[in-house]
């Protein structure tokens, strides 16, 4: 039975190796691509016919399609939930921190926002010296917690992407890094003096304005430096 069906039909319903076999049957009695197809779906249908493989193919995509959209709702689901427990509550006054050192340890640029009430917005881009990227980050830190003290933030949340700065400013102090006491020392200091202030890590892509502003400090002082002899 010659069934009239729609080439775009044949292709979606067509598997991989079906379209394969349908191009070598067209070229070697020479057919059209449609036609060819058409008669390699047909034999593949068998005796329940062209139309009815047409009508299985179609529910079995429209199955896919379903559970492909659950996959994504599932998927987004999931990053709702996370991207709320790296939020928080919603604040007044919100930070978000980053040093980088170029090379590791090298020389180290300091990157932080300060936003707040009114539109309020302060931004710290510096070059604090040499040490190592840990060092950088913490130097961070305790800058964007003196801008939040000068401009008398108290409702505030610090964000950043250094597992090992906010671990470590949380950490008891026998579980501490001794290379960063100093460090950590400053920064507890200031969290001191803003008792409602909360530390979050974020994923590094969420803190990409301080990042950006830690290159900013690194390319200035880096284009700045003269060349060695």
């Amino acid at each position: 039975m010659n069934d009239v069906v729609d080439e775009q039909d044949l292709l979606q319903a067509a598997y991989k190796s079906e379209r394969t076999a349908s191009r070598r049957l067209a070229r070697a009695h020479g057919l059209s691509e449609a036609e060819a197809l058409r008669r390699t779906l047909v034999a593949s249908a068998g005796q329940a016919g062209l139309p009815a493989l047409l009508a299985d193919r179609a529910l079995l995509r429209a199955r896919d399609a379903e559970r492909a959209s659950a996959r994504i709702a599932l998927r987004a689901a999931a990053k709702a939930r996370r991207d709320a427990r790296h939020a928080g509550r919603p604040t007044a006054w919100r930070a978000w921190f980053d040093g980088s050192a170029r090379p590791n340890p090298g020389r180290c640029g300091i990157g932080a926002l300060l936003t707040g009430p009114g539109g309020f917005s302060v931004e710290i881009a510096r070059d604090v010296g040499h040490g190592n990227s840990s060092e950088a980050e913490y130097a961070a830190l305790v800058a964007v917690l003196e801008a939040a003290l000068a401009h008398g933030a108290a409702d505030l949340t610090v964000y950043g992407d250094s597992r090992v700065v906010i671990d470590d400013v949380a950490a008891p102090d026998a579980m501490a890094a001794p290379v960063l006491a100093p460090w950590r020392t400053r920064a507890q200091a200031l969290l001191a003096r803003l008792p409602q202030a909360t530390l979050r890590w974020v994923p590094r892509h969420k803190n990409l304005d301080a990042d950006a502003l830690s290159q900013r400090a690194l390319e200035r002082t880096l284009t700045m430096e003269p060349d060695a002899d």
